[in-house]
């Protein structure tokens, strides 16, 4: 029982000081009908993730690109799956946040080339994606 206190008390831990901003950005809480840009990387048998590298270069480097489209980036370390026994499901996710949709379709094709090109420096995971609408 102490084992799992002391896990969830540290997944929160890392939830809170996960919360990184785009530059020159107040911190942001999202807010009804903004965009989410949702970046997964599943987890499974022979896939890493250098997460060092994941949020010390390569979110400020799309926070740089997509300048101020972009209003704010968060990203989760996964560190167990339902249970504190069960494997995690994702071992990242990322967050990044545009106040509209067209924000961020401007703001990703001419980045693209660089942002998926630095993918290989932190992980061997073709992430999933998705898009969603902030509802609450």
């Amino acid at each position: 029982m102490k084992t799992k206190i002391i896990l969830l008390t540290l997944g929160l831990i890392v939830l809170l000081s996960s919360c990184e901003q785009a530059p020159s950005k107040a911190a942001i809480i999202a807010k009804k009908g903004m965009v989410k840009v949702i970046i997964l990387y599943p987890n499974s048998e022979g896939k890493t993730f250098n997460m060092d590298y994941y949020a010390n270069k390569h979110m400020p480097m799309i926070a740089h690109v997509m300048g101020d489209a972009l209003q704010c980036y968060t990203i989760d370390k996964g560190i167990s799956g339902r249970t504190a026994d069960d494997p995690i499901p994702y071992l990242a996710i990322g967050y990044l946040y545009f106040n509209k949709l067209s924000d961020y379709r401007n703001a990703f094709p001419p980045n693209a080339k660089k942002i998926v090109g630095d993918v290989p420096n932190y992980t061997n995971i073709q992430p999933i994606v998705q898009i969603s609408e902030v509802m609450e």
